[in-house]
């Protein structure tokens, strides 16, 4: 088996991935690794013979697309993080993966670690691949392997690294006795994101909002509403803001149900009336993305009103549903509900390209040159105090590139973002692939180093720097910046860049409030994190 296993690295690839993938969805007390189970496996099924491992190329390959991916699909959210209150959130988020890292550096002191196991170490407490892939990009351009230490002291720290933050969430919602559902009710602003979308049919009744604009209604209305579809009479017709409406007529409200419930009853009365199941004029239909020309541009200057007298009511962009107006942008692999007069929908259909075989093909020439300029950002040698050189590497180099070409989102007619869909495979594969190569090529060591007894330290280690940062990002985060729980406990998971947190943090407070917190610091989390690993191989060198 051994032979067969090293004679065949494909073989052991998708062994290892297969493997992992199974370990992954095995849950113990309601926690799974998930994908992070491939680097366990690989851990076991190289410890077999130090022969047994996967290439280099097979975890660089993986690390590349990973982070780039990644990049692309952060990059707006990034950018839009700095507006209001996010510089002092990443701030806070800078600041807490700092004073982890001087802990590790004490703890490293103490129990006389090398600088690599003080770098892995500080990696594996804050469960972030990249800043692993980062030390090992920079070992290797030093010409150091600096043996297994990072990974094994990653793949110890992991564990705890992510149960860790689980308890603090447990122990400090207790603690402070925070009421999530009063806490969304206070957050009008962002205790919606996320909820699903509904429509109502509306009768006008006479008032002051009858016979104005429909724009006007709606800024009158509150909320974040979008008026679909009108009946005056017998005629059936498309509401834009400059629709007048009258005491009388029919309207079709989209937005979340509590917004509709008080728009129903400002605006009239609701009606049993479904205009949206006559389509014998005015028609629906879920239209898919795929035509560049339409992506990366605000829906005003799509003038789909103009061109079609059709109008975008609802975009579905993975599982989520996105109520849109005039500035949203849509991306490729978008499914948009269009409303538009029968005689037009195949119009406007064309227009959206709505092709799934149009976007099974990525565009290998933006692809190629985005990730050929992250590697060459990555490979730019910054000279630091001490005689040392600092690069982003493989690492942070095509990530850096990723956050801006997803904030550029195209460059006239090179579109650089990937579908929804597309993105996510990729990132899979690549973290996959990443995960299963470092692992298979640290599994004999890591054992070894088990073996020895040397392993309950380094897990207490890891647990000191991960339950520290976390309750301190906690407490500090709540009651001294008053950051709502509901959207700390996201951030904490985007400083922790731990998708499992992420999910435990949702499923705690019932509401899509901490994806808030999670999306506005985890880009910055994740670069801060590949710094200060290299840095500490810098100054402990």
């Amino acid at each position: 088996m051994v032979a067969l296993l090293r004679d065949n690295p494909l073989l052991l690839l998708f062994v290892v991935a297969a493997g992992g993938y199974v370990v992954g969805r095995l849950k113990v007390l309601g926690f799974s690794l998930g994908v992070a189970a491939v680097l366990f496996v690989g851990l076991a099924v190289g410890s077999i013979d130090a022969s047994v491992k996967l290439p280099e190329i097979v975890y660089q390959f993986g690390l590349v697309l990973f982070v780039y991916t990644v990049g692309l699909s952060s990059g707006p959210g990034f950018f839009a993080s700095f507006r209001r209150r996010g510089v002092r959130d990443n701030a806070f988020a800078v600041a807490l993966l700092v004073a982890s890292a001087l802990v590790a550096v004490g703890l490293g002191a103490l129990l006389h670690l090398r600088p690599p196991f003080v770098a892995g170490l500080f990696a594996g407490a804050s469960t972030n691949t990249p800043a692993l892939a980062s030390i090992l990009e920079v070992l290797k351009a030093r010409g150091e392997t600096g043996g297994p230490d990072p990974v094994v002291a990653y793949s110890l720290a992991y564990p705890i690294g992510v149960l860790g933050v689980l308890g603090a969430m447990v122990v400090a919602q207790r603690w402070m006795h925070v009421d999530y559902a009063k806490e969304r009710v206070s957050l009008v602003p962002g205790a919606e994101v996320g909820k699903p979308l509904a429509n109502v049919t509306v009768r006008v009744d006479p008032g002051p909002l009858a016979g104005k604009r429909a724009g006007a209604i709606r800024e009158a209305l509150g909320g974040h509403l979008l008026f679909g579809r009108m009946k005056r009479g017998a005629v059936t017709r498309i509401v834009t803001d400059d629709t007048v409406l009258e005491a009388g007529d029919l309207v079709t409200i989209v937005g979340t149900a509590s917004d509709l419930d008080g728009a129903a009853k400002k605006l009239g009365a609701s009606s049993d009336d479904r205009l949206d199941l006559d389509r014998h004029v005015v028609d629906f239909r879920r239209i898919f993305v795929s035509s560049a020309e339409v992506t990366e541009k605000p829906l005003s200057e799509l003038r789909l009103t103009e061109r079609f007298g059709a109008i975008v009511t609802r975009i579905r962009r993975g599982d989520a549903e996105i109520l849109p107006d005039a500035t949203t942008e849509l991306e490729l692999g978008d499914r948009v509900r269009v409303v538009a007069t029968r005689e037009r929908m195949e119009e406007v259909a064309k227009f959206f390209g709505d092709s799934y075989r149009a976007l099974s093909e990525i565009d290998v020439i933006t692809f190629s040159v985005g990730i050929g300029l992250g590697l060459l950002v990555g490979a730019i040698g910054v000279p630091l105090p001490g005689g040392a050189t600092f690069k982003l590497g493989a690492a942070g180099g095509p990530l850096l590139v990723g956050l801006w070409l997803g904030r550029v989102g195209r460059t006239k007619s090179l579109v650089w973002t990937l579908p929804y869909s597309a993105n996510l495979t990729l990132r899979q594969l690549g973290l996959v692939l990443f995960l299963a190569g470092v692992g298979t090529r640290s599994g004999y060591a890591f054992v070894a180093t088990v073996a020895q007894g040397g392993a309950l330290p380094i897990i207490l280690a890891g647990a000191a720097i991960t339950l520290g940062a976390a309750l301190t990002a906690l407490v500090v985060g709540h009651k001294l910046l008053g950051i709502p729980m509901g959207v700390l406990v996201g951030m904490l998971a985007g400083i922790q860049t731990q998708p499992a947190a992420l999910a435990f943090a949702c499923e705690q407070t019932k509401s899509e409030l901490p994806n808030v917190g999670y999306a506005s610091v985890y880009p910055v989390a994740t670069i801060a994190k590949i710094l200060i690993a290299q840095v500490l191989l810098a100054l402990l060198r």
